[in-house]
């Protein structure tokens, strides 16, 4: 069904659109811009998929890469230690979509919405050469906010589940290989880890998501707190199928983690006296140091990072 049967831009608006759930929406989708009352403080992100490059129309279902969208953008939220409430989404179709594709894309945004309880209160629909889909969400602060910057020597550095599974299975996709089945859906589907992230943020003295893999996201705290950091290798967690798959494409899946990315696992960091704490939420992996050197850390032997994660303009 083509676009215009529906009735353009306008009839897509009136398609997408639902009442809002929350009682602070006072006017949601339908006019130039939202209005939202609040007293408390907002965290803001936005974060955007683009075709071919965060997904493919090859292997994604529509519905798929709406909710991936939404949920990266959870993940953001909750890395700060804050709880998502409203999200303004805004699609760029290709003149070829149809209204198939765009109520797929919605039943994807509109499960992970309800999920999390979040209202969409608008957006904006353009045309171009690729499918892209931009969200931002506004959340709220449910303590004290997670920010990169608040590592301290000597602190623990932790992971709060497995990593690599969303590149291996991207990897297992563009090779065409057979299989693999729970590392493929991880790529398709990942899933933000937001209850998580609201219980390490009363512990953490640092927080990130894992979106650009585990040694882009320990580059950036340091960074942030002025510090370097070791990475124990050996004792990142990783899936036994992850190395399988690593193995089935000739790739390091130890790689997968430190330098892939989309896990959207948690990276923090905490100090002595929240240790036990931080071990039933996840892997310690390494500590905060002295310096500016990131080294990578196995049997005792160190190695300096000189790479980082990946980067759209590397």
């Amino acid at each position: 069904m083509k676009i215009k049967s529906v009735g353009g831009e306008q009839g897509l608006i009136k398609m997408i659109a639902r009442k809002p759930r929350n009682k602070n929406v006072l006017l949601g989708i339908g006019d130039d811009a939202a209005i939202i009352k609040t007293g408390k403080k907002l965290v803001l992100t936005t974060d955007l998929l683009v075709e071919d490059d965060h997904f493919s129309l090859k292997w994604s279902t529509p519905k798929q890469i709406g909710a991936k969208a939404m949920e990266v953008n959870v993940s953001d939220v909750g890395a700060m230690n804050a709880k998502p409430l409203y999200a303004l989404v805004s699609v760029c179709l290709k003149k070829s979509s149809s209204v198939e594709f765009v109520k797929g894309l919605y039943n994807g945004i509109n499960s992970v919405a309800k999920k999390y309880k979040i209202d969409v209160i608008g957006g904006d629909f353009t045309h171009g050469e690729k499918v892209v889909v931009n969200i931002a969400i506004i959340g709220e602060l449910v303590g004290k906010p997670c920010l990169r910057k608040g590592a301290k020597s000597g602190n623990y550095i932790f992971i709060s589940g497995k990593t690599g599974e969303s590149t291996a299975g991207l990897e297992l996709f563009r090779k065409k290989v057979k299989g693999f089945k729970r590392i493929k859906k991880k790529h398709l589907e990942p899933k933000a880890e937001l209850k998580k992230a609201l219980q390490i943020g009363k512990i953490a003295t640092a927080m990130e998501d894992v979106s650009d893999g585990i040694a882009s996201e320990v580059k950036n705290i340091c960074v942030q707190s002025k510090y370097g950091a070791e990475i124990f290798t050996d004792k990142i967690p990783i899936a036994a199928d992850v190395k399988k798959a690593g193995e089935k494409l000739g790739k390091s899946a130890l790689d997968f983690s430190l330098f892939g990315g989309e896990d959207f696992q948690l990276v923090f960091t905490v100090g002595k006296k929240n240790f036990a704490k931080a071990k039933k939420l996840g892997t310690l992996i390494g500590r905060i140091i002295f310096g500016k050197k990131i080294f990578l850390v196995e049997n005792c032997k160190k190695k300096e990072l000189k790479k980082a994660g990946y980067d759209h303009f590397a």
